[in-house]
């Protein structure tokens, strides 16, 4: 009998797109625990939460008993324009590296912003339009949630200001004009606009910047401008949700053709890319319906998984958020200026997190020039230049995937791409030229970090 041939990308058709979301909360034993109050240490309110978030994005917050809710219409026409994404067969990468492994990616860079964030931008624009607001706030580290986020806003008109982590700023102005060209206003965090911002300066002279940082500024803008609400791109409970169409779309790729993945691989920052692309692979392992070892892939420079402390911890450096229970490495760590800027966040998913901390999934840490060579590899016989943070990604395929050729197994490994490199050239650049950083925080600054973790005994 013939072995089924698999075209170079599968897709979907229109038809056949997801239309729920999925929440990995609801068949999740042990619930991620409540955000906090950072005064009362009391689980917070929907009261409380909606002074900072859309009401309707604080019930998605909350909710972790409702397994599949509802895409908006105006949210699911929205997705047609770039949506459903491929599921694409690596063949030239498997033929390259002569293992008997199946490699195969999910393909999130096929939009202007350049990656899968622009899956929950909308969304979060969407509620707030609905509610009637005037604008939003947000962060922006490498500078891909900025993008998306300015592209959702322009679409629905709404106000945008965005505070770009200052390394990332500087690193990656192309990305910063593109924001601007949609119409959000940006400035580099730390800043002097913002209580929190010269309070960091003051703190940390020359620094580059922090997601944390660039958090409490936006929070601090949201909280005192009428009509505004505060918007985040990753860790939230709704962001993770509007984010498994990812995983939907692929699991719905490879079921046309019978592929069963042993291997799911992203990369992790704060989480909204892992979560998303595991979310259905997840729910089945947790209803013990299947199994996959799930593998999360962060930078050495800001290992909060793998050398991180399962503790409550406030979510950004201005310690003005509520505080969440994950992996961190404690709010007022400072990551170096490394290039994979979406994946400089403090913390961890307090979703993920519970689920890392259970066993369900597996993490490991690799240094830049390890990702820019994987990335490079990856360019030359795929055709795609990767961004850094899906090099993670790809460089733990390919680890794996030599792995099988050592051994001889015949794996399907999924690898989520989350969106191209072509506002990363600086970090190219440095590889190319030899002069790029392989920094990793010794046990003693790691320390600095925990010492300051919160005293919360819950």
């Amino acid at each position: 009998m013939k072995e089924q041939v698999i075209p170079y990308k599968i897709y979907l058709e229109e038809s056949e797109m997801p239309k729920q979301w999925y929440n990995v909360r609801a068949d999740m034993t042990n619930k991620p625990a409540p955000l906090l109050n950072p005064e009362t240490l009391q689980p917070l309110t929907k009261a409380e939460l909606s002074q900072i978030f859309c009401d309707e994005l604080v019930e998605q917050e909350l909710d972790d008993t409702t397994a599949y809710i509802d895409i908006p219409k105006e949210i699911h026409d929205f997705y047609k324009m770039y949506r459903p994404s491929p599921l694409v067969r690596a063949y030239c990468l498997e033929e390259k590296l002569q293992t008997p492994a199946k490699i195969y990616y999910k393909f999130e860079g096929n939009n202007t912003s350049g990656s899968h964030k622009l899956n929950s931008a909308i969304a979060q624009a969407y509620y707030a339009k609905k509610q009637g607001l005037k604008g939003v706030t947000t962060e922006t580290g490498a500078g891909q949630w900025g993008t998306a986020l300015s592209m959702a806003c322009a679409y629905l008109n709404l106000d945008c200001k965005v505070f770009m982590v200052k390394n990332s700023y500087e690193l990656k102005p192309f990305r910063r004009e593109v924001m601007r060209t949609y119409g959000a206003n940006v400035t580099a965090s730390p800043s002097e606009t913002t209580k929190v911002g010269r309070d960091m300066l003051e703190r940390f002279p020359g620094t580059g910047g922090s997601l944390g940082c660039a958090i409490s500024e936006a929070v601090e803008v949201a909280t005192q401008t009428e009509g505004y609400r505060y918007v985040l791109g990753s860790v939230l409970n709704q962001v993770m949700l509007h984010q498994s169409i990812i995983g939907l779309e692929a699991k719905a790729a490879a079921d046309k053709y019978g592929i069963k993945f042993d291997t799911v691989i992203g990369c992790a920052g704060g989480g909204s890319n892992l979560g998303g692309l595991i979310a259905p692979f997840m729910g089945e392992k947790l209803r013990g319906e299947a199994d996959y070892d799930i593998v999360a892939v962060e930078p050495a420079s800001c290992p909060s998984f793998t050398r991180g402390k399962f503790a409550y911890d406030f979510c950004d450096t201005g310690m003005i958020c509520p505080l969440a229970k994950m992996y961190t490495l404690g709010s007022s760590f400072m990551p170096s200026s490394h290039h994979a800027g979406g994946l400089r966040f403090h913390g961890m998913s307090p979703t993920l997190s519970q689920l890392y901390d259970d066993g369900f999934m597996r993490a490991k840490s690799y240094v830049q020039s390890e990702i820019f060579e994987a990335a490079v590899e990856f360019a030359k016989v795929e055709g795609i230049l990767p961004a850094p943070e899906s090099s993670h990604a790809i460089k733990a395929a390919i680890d794996e995937a030599l792995r099988c050729r050592e051994t001889g197994e015949e794996k399907n490994i999924l690898f989520g791409l989350t969106g191209t490199g072509y506002f990363d050239l600086m970090g190219y650049e440095q590889y190319n030229n030899g002069t790029i950083t392989d920094y990793v925080p010794t046990d003693e600054e790691l320390q600095k970090g925990f010492d300051r973790l919160p005293k919360v005994n819950r």
